[in-house]
């Protein structure tokens, strides 16, 4: 799983409660959000996967060969609420569908903010564009959630693996409302955090049993929600107020005051201003963000607890690709999760790759991707680290 700092793969936030008039260079990344994105609060009624709308789109900045269209659907928040998601889906724009549709992957994608803009639908290039093209040019269909409060107007649950995975399930039967070609078989693909998401996907497949579902790949090291955050110097100010952010949308009663300092207040009452490659925000530490003791509150205790790894069985085989580049993560993070999948009878293989970067990881590790890919929809076996 990605390390806590940077905060949110490419796309920092605001500096103040006014934000400044955007720079070109942000007007050519980000996309305004349209009256597609809004809906009431709470929405009228739709059962969970239900599309609401969807538009054909062609302002990214990808391939002529790539053809997209927004989706909006309802899903479910952590307390039940109906809430409505955002996201794109990518097929081929030439050439007929094979017999059962474009075989779909579903892209969670890694931490991107929890405000609006922050959506990768509303990215040119839609956060992963140029791997997320490669995948639509062998032959398969994307469907990428934004997660809830990105794009539309509810709260976002940030690096909650439960309710991010539940949106990336819905996901599924409204993209193929939006697009009948696609196929009723898929796997789920997490990239950095979303790698926690995807293994989320796994274990909420154990209860659903969805026939067309394959399997899961991470594309990162992993960890628990919790243990990104450890060490404690390690983290960001932004990660931690992005931290509370989320605790308060999955438990309305807690109180961020509880857990922030005056400046890290500060800095979270920014938080839904702007999302923006560009910003310049001043670093707040670890120390000068939180309390002492705020990793003992009730509320942030329970939310660590919703993302721990392997406690659930997962449904179908997990493929893990991670950077030995650092040792001490390898060693004290993914480790122990394999081992905790294996322990509960999981079949999971892992890709270690000896000397990428982690940011370099999900285009080098490509070939292992693919093969995996292939493997899972044409029903071969799979290899497993478990004995």
């Amino acid at each position: 799983m990605a390390a806590a700092a940077p905060l949110i793969a490419g796309a920092p936030f605001a500096k103040s409660q006014t934000p400044s008039p955007p720079k070109r260079s942000e007007i050519q990344r980000v996309l305004p959000i349209t009256k597609f994105y809004d809906t009431p609060n709470p929405p009228p009624a739709g059962k969970p996967g239900e599309l609401i709308r969807s538009e054909e789109f062609d302002q990214y900045y990808l391939p002529f060969s790539v053809s997209a269209v927004r989706i909006l659907y309802h899903s479910r928040s952590a307390t039940g609420e109906d809430v409505v998601s955002s996201g794109v889906v990518l097929t081929p724009s030439e050439g007929n569908p094979p017999a059962g549709g474009w075989p779909v992957i579903v892209f969670a994608h890694g931490a991107s903010g929890v405000a609006r803009p922050c959506a990768p639908s509303l990215m040119r290039n839609v956060g992963h564009g140029p791997i997320l093209s490669m995948y639509v040019s062998l032959g398969y269909a994307v469907v990428a959630t934004d997660y809830t409060g990105l794009g539309t107007n509810f709260r976002n649950a940030f690096l909650d693996g439960l309710s991010n995975a539940t949106d990336v399930i819905n996901s599924v039967p409204a993209a193929r409302a939006a697009l009948p070609q696609l196929s009723k078989r898929w796997i789920v693909v997490g990239e950095a955090e979303g790698g926690l998401t995807a293994v989320a996907v796994a274990e909420q497949e154990n209860e659903i049993r969805d026939p067309g579902y394959l399997g899961a790949m991470v594309i990162s090291n992993i960890a628990s929600a919790r243990e990104i955050y450890e060490p404690l110097p390690s983290a960001s100010g932004l990660m931690l107020t992005a931290l509370a952010y989320g605790i308060k949308t999955v438990y309305p009663q807690f109180q961020v005051s509880d857990m922030l300092t005056e400046k890290g207040l500060a800095l979270y009452r920014n938080l839904e201003q702007m999302c923006s490659q560009e910003s310049t925000m001043p670093e707040l530490s670890a120390m000068q963000t939180v309390k002492p003791g705020w990793d003992k509150n009730a509320f942030v205790v329970q939310y660590f607890e919703r993302s721990v790894v392997g406690r659930t069985r997962a449904y179908g085989p997990i493929m893990v690709i991670g950077s030995d580049a650092d040792q001490a993560k390898v060693a004290s993070r993914t480790s122990p999760v394999i081992a905790a999948l294996c322990k509960q009878g999981d079949r999971v293989q892992w890709q270690r790759y000896s000397d990428l970067a982690p940011g370099n990881l999900i285009g080098d590790s490509v070939p292992g991707q693919i093969s995996w890919m292939e493997a899972r929809f044409a029903g071969r076996p799979v290899t497993s680290e478990c004995r």
